[in-house]
């Protein structure tokens, strides 16, 4: 008895000397690291809309209405990668509460990295859509795993603040793609198309993880979960020690004011049992709505201003412009992450972005056209840099990337069916049809997130999802 007393102590007291960790530049290097690999995942969920033009160009996609079956529409090249992310972030959850957020971070990114290198070598539509598939496949465990690895580290009164400081760097690679296809796709360096080279770079990846994940500790909590205790210990002292070096000043005792967490895998149906089904759905449904704004606009911005009237050169040329404000919107994610509740962020970015919409159709001039197109991109990447966060606080450490994975999974459903439904809008009523689209997500997510949203700022994991 007196040993499982012990131990469950020493459970209390590694989640405690969690929470109470202090602002440190170890711990910003820590979410550095795992930021880089969301690096190249943002890099290749941006860089379709960016290229379109180049693969129609070339004549290995075509841009216009027809059967999700048809392997030469762009909707299928979206499409096709959205369905390996749908697949692993709903099937595949499960692995990263198995095995632990360190090994998944390694091996998906290696995986991507290959995939996304072979699609740079190839020219058929459909040998492409399946090197998407690969390749999704391995973003969507990463996306989730990700989320659950960088919410696990940090300590609850800056949470939020570290997961979207994180997205400053992450959603860097949204104007990097632009600016890079904007140089790249109207040329062809050394006789190659200049979209295999925006795509290539993508595969550099493989390479950055082998640098930054020396030295990545695994999830101290996910360790805890799994019984590994003395492990988990290991972590925290680590990180510990490291914080009081750079500070030079010994840490505060831990408070244990958090309940047990119990030594067990957990099990999915969880989510749905009475206290987290109302929160699998609220966030089913934003998953849902939110990938309507993001794709709908970011993927699509050079060809909706194409439709505007805009040349092909310009329109590259404007996206880079209005896509510059992307990791400003991670920026202001970062300010208020800990001042506004996460939900209300949430909410405001859908206002913001179903205003700017509206002024983005009714633009008839370059700097409008820009400006408002900006304002959606910020309102976009605001609500990305808060979301991430938001939705792994609301599952235990248990199931959190299982959790995160399934409801994270209702996004890609409407990611694959994005493409058409966009080009059957732009077919039939122009611009104007995608933002009333766009604005009915935005209305969904005012409702289900303003509505049934809990409240999660500055609350421990353990209490908030117990």
């Amino acid at each position: 008895m007196e040993q499982v007393l012990d131990r469950t102590a020493a459970r209390h007291t590694v989640l405690a000397r969690i929470d109470r960790l202090p602002p440190s530049r170890h711990l910003v290097g820590l979410v550095g690291r795992i930021a880089a690999g969301g690096w190249f995942e943002f890099y290749e969920l941006f860089m379709p809309g960016f290229i379109s033009l180049g693969l129609v160009r070339a004549g290995i996609f075509v841009a216009k209405p027809g059967s999700m079956f048809d392997p030469r529409l762009f909707a299928s090249f979206l499409a096709s990668f959205f369905i390996g992310m749908l697949l692993s972030t709903a099937g595949f959850g499960f692995i990263s509460d198995r095995f632990g957020r360190r090994a998944i971070f390694v091996y998906s990114m290696a995986v991507y990295s290959l995939a996304q290198l072979t699609i740079a070598f190839l020219s058929n539509p459909a040998a492409i859509d399946a090197a998407r598939f690969v390749a999704g496949l391995a973003v969507g465990m990463q996306l989730i795993n990700n989320d659950s690895f960088l919410t696990e580290l940090t300590p609850r009164a800056a949470r939020g603040r570290y997961m979207a400081a994180s997205f400053i760097f992450v959603l860097t690679a949204i104007p990097v793609a632009a600016f890079l296809a904007a140089m790249l796709v109207p040329a062809a360096p050394f006789g190659i198309a200049g979209w295999r080279w925006v795509v290539a770079i993508g595969a550099l990846s493989g390479v950055v993880v082998m640098f930054v994940q020396r030295g990545l500790p695994e999830s101290p909590r996910w360790l805890e979960v799994h019984g590994r205790y003395d492990e988990a210990d290991r972590v925290v002292a680590a990180i510990e020690a490291r914080i009081e070096a750079e500070t030079g000043r010994k840490l505060p005792d831990p408070v244990a004011d958090v309940p047990d967490a119990t030594a067990a895998s957990g099990h999915w149906s969880e989510m749905f049992s009475s206290f987290y089904l109302p929160r699998t759905l609220m966030i089913s449904i934003f998953q849902f709505a939110q990938t309507i704004a993001v794709f709908g606009f970011t993927a699509f911005v050079p060809m909706l201003l194409v439709k505007q009237g805009f040349t092909i050169i310009h329109s590259l040329y404007y996206t880079t412009m209005i896509v510059l404000l992307a990791p400003v919107g991670a920026i202001c994610g970062t300010i208020f992450a800990e001042r506004i509740e996460r939900k209300w962020q949430l909410v405001g970015t859908a206002v913001l972005i179903g205003v700017s919409g509206i002024a983005f159709v009714h633009a008839h001039t370059v700097a409008l056209v820009i400006i408002s197109g900006a304002l959606i991109a910020l309102g976009n990447n605001w609500m990305i840099a808060i979301f991430h966060p938001y939705a792994a606080e609301l599952f235990p450490t248990r199931i959190r990337a299982r959790a995160v994975g399934f409801t994270f999974a209702w996004s890609r459903v409407s990611s694959i069916f994005i493409g058409y439904w966009v080009a059957d809008l732009l077919a039939g009523f122009g611009p104007a049809g995608v933002f009333v689209m766009i604005g009915l997500g935005m209305l969904a997510i005012i409702l289900s997130v303003g509505l049934f949203g809990p409240r999660t700022n500055g609350q421990s994991l353990e209490i908030l999802s117990p």
